[in-house]
This record gives C-alpha cells, structure tokens and sequence, in this order.
C-alpha cells in the first residue's frame, strides 16, 4: 500500500493500493493481465472469488468489518453522497442504491473507510482534522472539469463545518501529462469551464502521430481547484507516480484497457 505522509501525524489512515498487495507475485509475473494483482472494485469485470478476496485482505489490514469498507459506483459524474451514521441502518440493496452514481464520498463516521477506484484518473483524499471529516474523490478528466473536487470541499464545508484552508489532500497515482494525450475537444472543455489551459496544457509528441498533440494536466488542473477552493499549497501533497508508466505496480486502463483492475484510494479515521 502507498502511504500518504501529509497525513502522519493524522488519526488517519490514508492509502492508495498497489498490484503487488495481498499477493506479491500476480502483478510481477503478469505485469499486462488486465486482472493481476490486488483489485477490489467490484464493477470493473474482475471475478467475485478475486474481489472477495482483496477485500477480505484490505478490511484485516484495517481491523474493520467488511461493511465498513465502502466504494461507489462511480460514472465519472459530479455527484457527492454523504455517508452517515443512518447509512448503516438500511439494507444491502439500500446501501448500494446510494453509493450509485457517486464519485465522491464524505464522511465523520469513525472506523470507517471510504474510497474511490481509478486506473489513471485522479483519486484525491481530503482530511479535516478540526471536525474530523473525510472526503475520498474520483477526478477523471470529466470530473476535473466539474470540478468535482471543489464541490466536495462544499459539500465539506456544508455538512461538518469544515474550513477549507484547515483541509489536508493527497494526490494519488494517476496518468502524468506526459501520457495524456486528449483531444482538442477536452482541451476546449477545461476551456470553457474556466481553467487556464496554458498552465495545464502543452503540446507533446503523440505516441501514435507524427506530430505534436495536447496533452493535459490533470494532477495540476486539480492542484488549481484545491486552491481555488482555499487550500493552501503546503497542505497539498501529490505522490507523482504515473500510472501509465508504472503499470505494473498500480492499474491503467490505457495500458490494459476499461475491462481491467483498479486501484482502491482510501481514507478512515481511525
């Protein structure tokens, strides 16, 4: 597990999994099978039996029931659920109802542990040690664009009182702007959503094309809306490891395609 250091001196527990987790060899020995490696996003083709499995890895090293592992259904929305203390009163079926349709989580509640997957977007895990409140956040390109992560930090602020210059966030493995290449048709999104694109784009020679093509920045576009949203930049940590190129250690749809594993980036207050 990749550990975040902004958060040590935290009652937090704050991660992001690795393909080597719970089982050292399946990632080593078969870097580009879509499902080796520890993988507990249930929704991406992955068999039960394996999912089940990591999940069962993750909750003991956590020291938590399985319930209280919680992970969207996410659709790369703008869509943020609140997790109370009522959530675990309903059903199975309720619970899941919920948690669809949702690319961010937030939450008081202790010992428990919220998360979003990702294989090259953006996970953003947000702490507020004042009220202890957390947020888990899945910031794809469409995502960013939404500016899903400020609306978190509203959702925040709204629920728990929270200050955004107290928060802490981590920035986890996600694809580099040297690996993203887009499309002038994203470019004109972040565009017209208000984002500098001169800060957060550059052309780059295409992996495919004899040319030069946009690629994005979306570990900066979302280090943008963090502070836009009031944080400041020495609470602000991003890891720095892209997935693309690390592929055999943390999952990349680009590398291994949509029907393949995913990362799991939680945090819980302990």
């Amino acid at each position: 597990m990749l550990e975040y250091p902004i958060f040590d001196k935290e009652n937090v527990v704050a991660f992001s999994t690795m393909r080597d987790d719970g089982d050292t060899d399946a990632a080593t020995l078969r870097p580009d099978a879509a499902y080796a490696g520890f993988n507990a996003t249930h929704y991406c083709g992955d068999s039960t039996e394996h999912v089940t499995q990591c999940r069962k890895w993750l909750t003991e090293k956590l020291n938590i029931a399985d319930d209280r592992l919680l992970l969207p259904r996410q659709t790369h929305s703008d869509h943020v659920r609140l997790v109370s203390s009522s959530f675990f009163s309903l059903s199975p079926c309720e619970q899941t109802a919920l948690l669809d349709d949702t690319d961010a989580l937030i939450t008081a509640e202790r010992g428990v542990c919220i998360g979003i997957s990702t294989a090259d977007c953006v996970p953003i895990l947000l702490f507020d040690a004042t009220h202890g409140a957390i947020a888990a956040v899945h910031a794809g390109w469409r995502g960013t664009v939404a500016r899903i992560v400020e609306k978190t930090i509203a959702e925040l602020s709204a629920a728990f009182g929270t200050k955004p210059s107290e928060l802490k966030a981590a920035i986890g493995p996600c694809i580099m702007q040297e690996s993203f290449e887009v499309g002038e048709e994203v470019v004109a999104a972040f565009a017209a959503a208000g984002f500098d694109t001169r800060a957060i784009c550059r052309l780059l020679p295409s992996p495919t094309l004899p040319t030069l093509t946009p690629h994005i920045d979306l570990v900066a576009a979302n280090t943008l809306s963090l502070l836009s949203a009031g944080l400041s930049l020495e609470n602000i940590c991003a890891c720095g490891i892209c997935t693309y190129t690390h592929y055999a250690r943390f999952f990349s749809a680009r590398r291994l395609g949509i029907r393949s594993g995913r990362i799991y980036s939680g945090i819980m207050v302990k």
